[in-house]
């Protein structure tokens, strides 16, 4: 069935409605998921939080590990933020962390938009000049050819009034449309901030936050006890494909291969989410001793069962028992047969 959303032709499949039925279902389990598992929450938005931060720079250019982001993130009170992928890294942790702790307190207003963009490039002398503002000049989105030639993959919308005026208008929009699914108009939203691209520089990252910000305004709790933004960068590929197919037949479009990306992209960051939550409580009754093992594992990746007994001072034959009982539950995986097996965590 053909809809219309925003200025946008959608193909409301029965597909598309499958997938929606399905995230609610996980949304409805959500409230009494969130007060079983309090204390393990606490956990998870911290892997979430790291992970969100590192992939969001990285799909943009940076060059840090999940290991360095949080590091980074640990010391920032101490050291300089001087390079650039670390002052990208602490801006954007600023500002997710600003939109969990006051997204009910926060509304979608043009001001709003500009203040978020204004904290993601707070650290950044190079950005001084035009963070916080509509961009003043082109910035057409360009792809760099195998013969190091470059072209214009997707045109975005002229600075000055043109961007002002679309800006405007999807902002109103979104405020006040009522009978389209949340989840819909969320991802539209997000297609046109990308397609108008309104900021000369950090419009990929802010459409990153603004997701979490409109998922989390529409009673989306759960997504920030994962990271969206690390299922983009594991399909950086797709994402862009799907981007740039919709807005190559701008204006007018149809979205419908947008909006099933952006909708299968939370099904998996739900499974992931459940499936952390099935393992950290798994993790928590576990024996001293499977802690030990588990925790030798973790530091030591591909690590063997003389290995493990060696730097534990645990007897083998107990250190094997241990960690058959530990894939048998699925919490460790082994490679290599006999006495070539390595462990690692699930």
């Amino acid at each position: 069935m053909k809809t219309n959303v925003y200025n946008f032709d959608l193909n409301l499949s029965w597909q598309l409605l499958g997938i929606i039925s399905q995230i609610d279902r996980f949304d409805a389990s959500w409230a009494s998921l969130e007060k079983k598992e309090g204390q393990i929450l606490k956990q998870l938005k911290t892997m979430a939080t790291i992970e969100s931060v590192g992939a969001s720079t990285r799909i943009e250019g940076s060059k840090l590990s999940d290991e360095e982001v949080e590091a980074i993130l640990g010391n920032m009170r101490i050291n300089k933020i001087e390079d650039r992928d670390s002052q990208e890294v602490v801006g954007y942790f600023d500002v997710l962390d600003l939109i969990c702790d006051s997204y009910k307190d926060i509304e979608l207003t043009e001001n709003n938009i500009k203040n978020l963009h204004n904290q993601l490039l707070k650290y950044s002398e190079k950005d001084r000049w035009h963070k916080g503002e509509y961009k003043q000049h082109i910035n057409a989105v360009q792809a760099t050819f195998p013969d190091g030639t470059q072209g214009i993959i997707f045109r975005t919308t002229d600075p000055g009034f043109p961007t002002e005026d679309a800006m405007r208008l999807v902002i109103s929009w979104y405020q006040y449309e009522q009978q389209i699914h949340p989840l819909i108009t969320c991802a539209a939203f997000v297609y046109e901030f990308l397609s108008i691209h309104p900021f000369q520089d950090g419009n990929g990252r802010l459409s990153r936050i603004l997701t979490t910000f409109l998922l989390l305004k529409s009673g989306y709790a759960w997504i920030q006890y994962v990271s969206f933004e690390h299922e983009i960068e594991r399909n950086k590929k797709k994402y862009y494909q799907s981007l740039r197919s919709c807005q190559a037949r701008r204006p007018n479009e149809e979205i419908t291969e947008w909006i099933v990306f952006f909708l299968e992209s939370l099904i998996n960051v739900q499974t992931k989410l459940q499936k952390k939550l099935d393992v950290t409580n798994q993790e928590n009754s576990l024996s001293p001793k499977e802690k030990l093992i588990y925790n030798y594992i973790s530091d030591h990746p591909h690590c063997k069962s003389g290995e493990i007994a060696t730097g534990l001072k645990i007897p083998q034959p107990t250190i094997k028992r241990i960690l058959k009982g530990l894939f048998l539950k699925h919490i460790i995986v082994k490679e290599g047969k006999g006495a070539g097996t390595s462990y690692l965590i699930a």
